[in-house]
């Protein structure tokens, strides 16, 4: 929300102000005791951020003197713009509940369990060496050829809807391939220079963007519960995809890749539509239903 007493507040305010907006948006209330909690300030500061929100959104809040804690008045409007995904995310790790120790995960906000969990000092040696544009000697361990010693030059760190791979140079097949980070071991940063087709604007497959278009199932038939789960316009949804995630997104969500729709509406509800423009694209092989040429 653009608002020019709202842009004259240094980092620090605007944070504390956004978490008051967020609880009374998600929570209808938020007291002094958990910006305190939150932001460790005193008490004379919290009563001073209290009173600028309200100079700002004097129709968002009302002090209640029975709970001491301010209100949702029913005339809000957010002062600032809470993603939901974002928020979802954080409220599964607890953020909110007392109000946000971040310890305890959230008693009636679950997320998907999740099996595969990537040791955060691998991902941090392959972030230095993204960050410096530098070799990454490691062991890695795949389902064809068990482990082996590999260099690889990464340039992302990507999710693929289930774990988390690195695209990434490899020297030993002198092409760009994606390497799940969990099989990655004994990372070792060279420090010697890269070649130049071992580059990130050297991967094809990164840069060439594919525009798809999915619609509900032809075969479901309530497609209306399918358009308002992904938002569509028109029936239809228009999204922008890396030929190297393509694949990955299309088994992700399901998708049914055949020219004629023809698997089961019941586990796939999406349909791709324009499957002949994707000639060319990465490990399509993986995408539910689709044979090139077909």
């Amino acid at each position: 929300m653009t608002n020019t007493a709202l842009d004259a507040l240094t980092h620090a305010q605007r944070e504390r102000l956004a978490f008051i907006d967020f609880n009374l948006q998600y929570f209808g209330q938020v007291a002094r005791a958990d910006l305190i909690q939150r932001f460790k300030t005193g008490l004379a500061a919290c009563t001073r951020d209290f009173s600028s929100y309200k100079e700002l959104a004097p129709q968002n809040l009302v002090l209640s003197h029975t709970t001491k804690s301010y209100h949702r008045l029913e005339s809000f409007k957010p002062l600032f713009e809470h993603n939901a995904e974002s928020i979802l995310s954080a409220l599964c790790r607890g953020f909110g509940d007392g109000l946000s120790s971040g310890i305890q995960p959230s008693g009636y906000c679950q997320d998907a369990t999740r099996l595969i969990h990537p040791n955060s000092e691998i991902i941090a040696t392959i972030m230095r060496a993204i960050a410096s544009k530098l070799a990454l000697e490691c062991q890695y361990t795949s389902l064809t050829s068990g482990t082996t010693s590999k260099v690889l030059i990464p340039h992302s760190i990507v999710n693929n809807g289930t774990r988390w791979h690195v695209r990434a140079f490899d020297r030993s097949n002198q092409e760009f391939r994606d390497f799940v980070t969990t099989r990655i071991e004994c990372p070792k940063i060279l420090q010697h220079s890269i070649n130049c087709e071992e580059s990130a604007d050297k991967d094809t497959q990164w840069h060439t963007i594919y525009d798809i278009i999915l619609t509900p199932h032809p075969k479901l038939k309530h497609p209306k519960a399918i358009e308002l789960d992904y938002a569509m316009e028109a029936g239809e949804l228009q999204i922008e995809v890396r030929s190297a995630l393509l694949g990955y997104l299309l088994k992700q969500w399901n998708v049914d890749c055949t020219e004629e729709a023809s698997l089961k509406c019941d586990e796939y509800q999406l349909w791709l539509r324009n499957r002949q423009t994707l000639y060319g694209a990465e490990n399509l092989a993986i995408a539910p239903g689709y044979i090139e040429n077909e």
